[in-house]
Parts: structure tokens; C-alpha cells; sequence
């Protein structure tokens, strides 16, 4: 197997998903790759004060700055591309913005004629924390918002909604290093791209904005067929992830849990109504984010609750 090496630059960068970019590396099932990727934004360096416009990979922007897309050899319409996340390590630098688009939320909470507030953070990777410029400290828990391969339309399409098809801007927080992301693969190569770096989100990523920083992400790619679920699902250190994506959040609920309830089944061999009854005890039905257009849920079953 080898190991290969994607740094981001003007060529090696996209802000779109479709199944007609050229892929910037090509590599085989079980290759590992060290990914550097930078901010949603494309930052090339921090902002010096709250607001400035940093210099950026590109002037104008469409979606997230994601590296890629990098083509899986032999991957075909039909398969599971499996992204395994080995290791995830933040910028030293990020930022989080409130309120800075009018949104449904923000209209609820009366924030949505700004002006936007800024928090600056100094992140140390070794300590597992974030600083704010005002002086607060979190903890960090790196992931990407945005892992996602193209999907077998027409045409270039944007970053910033879900889907159920190519999965892209997730935002589940629990896809942590050690973490199994599974994408079903509708194109040749599956065309992956990947970014928008988090050092920490809460469930929902209320503000629109997480940690926002540049990572490096030592990634496994793999092809594997007859997944107990057929779309988009996760093996992470919290537990096994299930996913629903929708403007409307009970459709999205309600497809987060259909798929969870499939899994059970085959995992149990037991009926639907019966896998529901063994859900109910255990199972976290959790709001992924509220940020992207599409509301995200994700259903987590945590590691060893049924035995």
C-alpha cells in the first residue's frame, strides 16, 4: 500500500462537487494520504483582528475550500467508498462568526441585522485545547464538516447543503479520528473531496460556524460492498451513526432512524417493530446541525449498548 501526500493549492482545490472535475491524485483501494486542507473560508493565514478579510485561496467563493477531488482506482457505481480517519491534527489557528447571515435561526433569536460577532482562537493540538481572544478555553475534538464524493448528475453543485447522496457537509461531530465513514460510490472513482476543518462543534452548530481552522488528516480509503445499510452510515468511537438530511426536520429525523432500524435488523435478525423496541432504551437521536439549508440528524447507537 502506499502513502501519499495533497497539499491544497490553486489546482488541488474546489468549492464544488461534480462527477466531471478531474480528479487531483489517484491513488489505490488501501492507499493512505495525508490531507492538508484549510479553512471553509480557504484562509491562507489568521486574521489579525475580528472580521478582517484574510488573503484566501480564492477571491471569490462559492462553497467550502475543499482538497480534492481524489479518484479511488476500480471504484464503481455500486460500491461503498470507506474513509477511515486516522489521524486529525488542527491549525494553530481558527474562528467562529454568529450571526452573520439572516437565517431562519437567526431571525428567531433577533440576531439577524447583526452585526456578526467574532471570536478569534489559538488552538494547541498537543494540549487539546482552544483559546479565545477574549480568553475562554474549550476543549477540541477534530473533524471534518465536509467529507463527501461526487454523485452521478449533471453539472456542479454546491457544498453547503447535505445529502443523502454523496453526503458532503455533514457536520456530525463524532466523526473523530478513529472514526469509519461509509459513501456510497455512484461514479467512477468516487471523486472524494474533503475540508472544512472543525477543532470543536457542539450537536447542531448553532451559530452556523464551528472552530473553523486548516487541518492535516491522515486518511485510509477502501472499497467494500454489502454494508447492512445502503446509504450514507458511520462506525465512530462514540457508537454506530446512521444519518437523515431535509429541509423538513422530521423527514430527516424519521430517515436517520429508518436506517438505524435497518441496521439493527441485520446486526439482530430481528423484525422492524422489534428493532424499534431495542432502540428505544439506548438509541440518541441527535440534531447534527441547523446551519447548511438542510436540517441534519444523526441516530447513535453508543458502542456496547446492546449486547
Amino acid at each position: 500500500m502506499t502513502r501519499h501526500h495533497l497539499d491544497p493549492s490553486p489546482s488541488t482545490t474546489v468549492d464544488v462537487f461534480s462527477r466531471d472535475l478531474p480528479p487531483v491524485l489517484t491513488v489505490d483501494p488501501g492507499d493512505t494520504i495525508v490531507v492538508r486542507s484549510l479553512d471553509a473560508s480557504g484562509h491562507l493565514q489568521p486574521q489579525t483582528f475580528p472580521g478582517e478579510k484574510a488573503p484566501a485561496m480564492r477571491s471569490e467563493s462559492r462553497g467550502h475550500c475543499l482538497t480534492g477531488p481524489i479518484s479511488v482506482r476500480g471504484a464503481a457505481s455500486g460500491d461503498v467508498l470507506a474513509v477511515r480517519f486516522i489521524s486529525l491534527r488542527p491549525d494553530p489557528w481558527g474562528f467562529t462568526v454568529a450571526a452573520g447571515r439572516d437565517t431562519p435561526l437567526t431571525r428567531r433569536l433577533g440576531l439577524h441585522e447583526g452585526p456578526p460577532a467574532w471570536l478569534l482562537w489559538r488552538i494547541d493540538p498537543d494540549a487539546g485545547v482552544a483559546t479565545s481572544d477574549l480568553g475562554h478555553t474549550v476543549r477540541i475534538a477534530p473533524f471534518h464538516g465536509v467529507t463527501g464524493v461526487a454523485w452521478d448528475e449533471p453539472g456542479e453543485h454546491s457544498t453547503i447543503p447535505p445529502r443523502a447522496v454523496g453526503g458532503g457537509n455533514i457536520d456530525c461531530k463524532e466523526l473523530v479520528a478513529g472514526s469509519v465513514l461509509y459513501l456510497p460510490v455512484t461514479v467512477p472513482g468516487a471523486l472524494l473531496s474533503i475540508g472544512d476543518g472543525h477543532a470543536a462543534q457542539g450537536d447542531g452548530e448553532v451559530a452556523g460556524t464551528a472552530i473553523e481552522c486548516g487541518m492535516t488528516t491522515e486518511i485510509k480509503l477502501e472499497l467494500v460492498t454489502q454494508r447492512p445499510v445502503p446509504g450514507v452510515h458511520a462506525e465512530t468511537p462514540a457508537g454506530q451513526i446512521t444519518f437523515g438530511f431535509s429541509p423538513d426536520l422530521n423527514a430527516a429525523l424519521g430517515d436517520a432512524l429508518d436506517a438505524m432500524l435497518t441496521w439493527l435488523q441485520a446486526s439482530y435478525g430481528v423484525a422492524k417493530a422489534t428493532a424499534l423496541a431495542l432502540a428505544s432504551p439506548v438509541l440518541d437521536l441527535r440534531v447534527t446541525q441547523v446551519a447548511n439549508q438542510s436540517w441534519g440528524v444523526h441516530a447513535l447507537l453508543p458502542a456496547g449498548a446492546i449486547s
